[in-house]
């Protein structure tokens, strides 16, 4: 497949083209495992991966990028996010039973795409993708075009175990990338689905892209890593009324909570409570973590 778990950023020489690959395997997996999903939703959810991987090569900030996709079907939910250091996490909400052939818009109808950029300093931008193309790669090339005037090619593909993609974009510059977009465009329209996720980055490149002046940058490593903790897990409590909270407490001994993406538990109690509250804000002592 594409080199496991890792993005590399395409260069052409002679053209203001640029392009991304990126692979993930034991990314996929690790993203899964805590989750019976049905296979279609694996592989939607590995598409998604793929793509915020390759998205993320354009993160100048420190920050986290977040696609959704909702609609008004069986599908609640089904979402994948990235941050600057190329941790990646996935999600699916969903009712009843999905049809092991049901397309991505199938999954979605009446629904949309959100792509959200939230960086640690400034300000949330977020943009709706229509679903007005056959797949996810589709909504948002035509997104890209629509929304940001960048002419950009997107491949995705996933088996729901391991998953791959590649974008191509012109840059967004005066110089030759208009002139030469037609051109590489319409190699890289030629690739399969099963070449992007048997074959090598070095492969990949020369088979499309042989008789071009194009190389790889060094490969930036990618990786599942759930960015839960018990300080945030502790702080979203504060949403709810502390009356409600204190009587789960007292119902229950302390209030429990579980990550959606990890599975990972925390447990807070009255002292934790009390102190998520006070005017200092500053947090209890208590350590019920499983």
């Amino acid at each position: 497949m594409s080199n496991p778990d890792q993005i590399q950023r395409i260069m052409f020489d002679e053209l203001d083209i640029r392009g991304v690959v990126s692979g993930l395997n034991k990314t996929c997996t690790d993203c899964f495992e805590n989750h019976d999903y049905p296979a279609v939703i694996k592989q939607i959810l590995g598409e998604m991966l793929a793509a915020v991987s390759l998205l993320s090569s354009n993160l100048k900030f420190d920050g986290r990028l977040i696609l959704q996709a909702q609609g008004q079907g069986n599908v609640r939910l089904l979402m994948a996010e990235t941050n600057q250091n190329r941790d990646v996490r996935a999600i699916a909400r969903f009712d009843g039973d999905i049809p092991d052939d049901a397309t991505f818009i199938d999954l979605l109808p009446k629904g949309q795409v959100v792509l959200t950029i939230e960086p640690e300093k400034g300000n949330r931008y977020q943009g709706v993708v229509p679903l007005d193309g056959d797949n996810l790669a589709k909504c948002l090339e035509n997104y890209f075009v629509s929304s940001e005037q960048l002419p950009t090619q997107l491949h995705l593909a996933s088996d729901g175990e391991v998953a791959s993609g590649l974008m191509l974009q012109v840059l967004p510059a005066e110089g030759t990338g208009d002139e030469g977009w037609e051109r590489i465009s319409h190699l890289a329209a030629t690739l399969k689905s099963a070449e992007l996720l048997e074959l090598d980055n070095e492969t990949l490149l020369y088979r499309l892209f042989h008789e071009e002046v194009c190389r790889l940058y060094e490969p930036d490593a990618v990786q599942f890593k759930c960015t839960c903790s018990r300080e945030r897990s502790l702080a979203s409590l504060k949403l709810v009324d502390k009356s409600e909270l204190l009587e789960i407490i007292e119902e229950s001994g302390q209030v429990d909570m579980n990550c959606q993406f990890c599975n990972a538990h925390y447990g807070f109690d009255l002292t934790d409570i009390e102190a998520a509250f006070s005017d200092s804000g500053a947090h209890g002592n208590s350590e019920n973590v499983h």
